[in-house]
């Protein structure tokens, strides 16, 4: 049987470590753009509360909503990219709007809801949530695209990549945490703009070790004019006025869940008719699957995300933070978790690979099973620390480096095997879209995230820090045990979604090439000697 091979211009034949060149350009950019963007996470629940006055729980819908839009834009910004743009220009477009967005959050004004610089917070948000739409789902396809898709180097190359997401994440924390606590809010949302500049220098500067990769699959289009004006910056202004419909919509908190609910059933509905109507039958039983690992990733980072709210303020308040004599502010704490991803990602990309060699390594959903245990264990133990102190005590600041361990690890299990399953699972032309219907499970699960951190209302028992820790415990320990209930019943389910990933079956895409091509030529083949036959039988 003959198959068609990957042309090897297509791939970087130049390694470092193993991996293609262009892994590590969008290693480094995405590791700055990671700096600017959990810098400024590691602010923003206590920007808003001491700041701007908002009461806790309208801060953790305010900061529920505003990263739920972060994850819900890359639908937009994923669908453009496939169909007109192309990933590597999605990317360059979503850097220069997040570098306006966060330089902009350094104009904090005097504070308090009644001053006018409030407009420039909103507006600084805005641009930060459609910068991420363009190119957090859209950089994530581009490491795909370096590999085949049956290249068993895919997880350990999303690891790697992940790394690079934590080791800004836990540099910007910390940096920026620190200069805003510390010397004044512009300080620290400054440096995350700079953080920003440095990421678009990396990713325009090193074009060409992408190797051609995330180019628009319709250059002509975006060359063509419309009432004059070229299509792809038409596109670009497109772009633009979204920023001012996101500034309504982080304003109104209530409306973004009702656009969530509306959106996902409409995506939802897309991707299923899309699968049923228009994918082979194994095409489909992979959408089918990769939409069970995307449901099952909604109530993680539901849970997951209280790292930057309610867990944040708990930390501040319930926390004893004096550690070598030092009282560590409570921001910097948000560097753990990306910290123990830099310490554990190179053990997990080993121990995925060293497992798959020997036909031991966990599947895809049995992976996301383990990672909502340890989600859920991570609870189960701050409250069990915190309890065994005595409520009235504040909580020894080993369990917030406990529930932060647990929780990486899961998250481990789950993030870098999810995005590499998203992109193994889908169909080249619906590339983007996927990893963007992934992003808009995370959009759903921030959402709830702030939600959940409300219903905490750490703040709101004045004078009374001992009821309002156990009510922050209570709902913990809540959420702990369903997480973990859960967790077994998908591990349960695992072999039955491995069956729909139909991994045996799984070609990359010259490969299917190559087999239409060789069926094309054998059908032309028996064409010509249908219609030689007559004369055979002549003669």
């Amino acid at each position: 049987m003959v198959t068609a091979q990957p042309d090897a211009t297509d791939y970087d034949p130049k390694t470092f470590l193993g991996h293609p060149r262009g892994l590590y350009v969008l290693f480094f950019a995405e590791m700055w753009e990671r700096f600017s963007y959990y810098g400024m996470r590691a602010l923003l629940i206590f920007y808003l509360v001491q700041h701007w006055m908002f009461s806790d729980e309208r801060a953790s819908v305010i900061y529920g909503a505003y990263t739920a839009l972060v994850y819900i834009m890359p639908v937009v910004g994923g669908y453009l990219a496939d169909q007109y743009l192309g990933q590597r220009k999605a990317v360059l477009f979503g850097a220069v709007l997040l570098t306006v967005g966060h330089f902009l959050m350094a104009f904090e004004g005097t504070g308090g809801q009644t001053d006018p610089m409030m407009n420039v917070l909103w507006l600084a948000l805005a641009f930060i949530i459609v910068g991420s739409g363009f190119l957090k789902a859209n950089i994530s396809v581009i490491v795909g695209q370096l590999y085949p898709r049956t290249d068993v180097r895919r997880d350990g190359a999303y690891t790697i990549f992940y790394m690079g997401v934590n080791v800004g994440a836990a540099v910007g924390s910390a940096l920026c945490g620190y200069l805003g606590q510390t010397y004044g809010w512009r300080y620290g949302f400054g440096l995350a703009g700079i953080g920003m500049i440095a990421g678009l220098i990396v990713f325009v500067a090193f074009k060409p070790l992408l190797m051609g990769k995330g180019e628009s699959r319709n250059p002509a289009r975006l060359e063509s004019r419309v009432a004059g004006l070229k299509f792809e910056w038409l596109l670009y202004l497109v772009g633009v006025g979204t920023v001012g419909i996101i500034w309504v919509l982080i304003q109104y908190q209530s409306l973004v869940g009702t656009l969530l609910g509306v959106a996902g059933a409409i995506l939802v509905a897309y991707v299923l008719y899309t699968a049923v109507a228009k994918l082979t039958r194994e095409d489909r039983d992979r959408i089918f699957a990769a939409l069970f690992l995307i449901l099952a990733s909604i109530m993680f980072w539901a849970l997951f995300e209280q790292a930057g709210s309610s867990l944040n303020l708990f930390t501040d308040r319930h926390v004893d933070r004096n550690m070598a004599g030092m009282e560590i502010q409570a921001s910097i704490f948000q560097s753990v978790n990306p910290t123990y991803i830099i310490l554990l990602a190179p053990f997990f990309a080993w121990l995925w690979t060293a497992l798959g060699r020997r036909g031991l390594e966990p599947s895809a959903p049995a992976k996301f099973g383990l990672g909502l245990v340890q989600l859920g264990a991570g609870f189960l133990v701050l409250v069990f620390g915190a309890q065994a102190v005595g409520i009235e005590n504040p909580t020894p600041v080993i369990f917030i480096f406990l529930i932060y361990l647990l929780h990486t690890t899961g998250e481990l299990c789950l993030s870098p095997v999810g995005l590499s399953a998203m992109n193994r699972l889908a169909p080249a032309h619906m590339a983007s879209l996927i990893m963007g219907t992934w992003f808009f499970a995370s959009a759903a699960g921030n959402f709830s995230a702030g939600l959940i951190s409300a219903a905490t209302g750490s703040g709101e028992l004045a004078g009374e820090a001992a009821g309002a820790k156990e009510v922050v415990l209570g709902v913990y320990s809540t959420i702990g045990w369903v997480t973990v209930g859960f967790g077994v019943f998908v591990i349960l389910l695992a072999r039955y979604v491995k069956r729909l990933m139909h991994l045996d079956t799984l070609r990359d895409d010259e490969e299917l090439a190559g087999y239409k091509e060789l069926g094309e030529q054998q059908a032309a083949g028996l064409s010509i000697k249908e219609e030689t036959k007559p004369e055979r039988e002549q003669s």
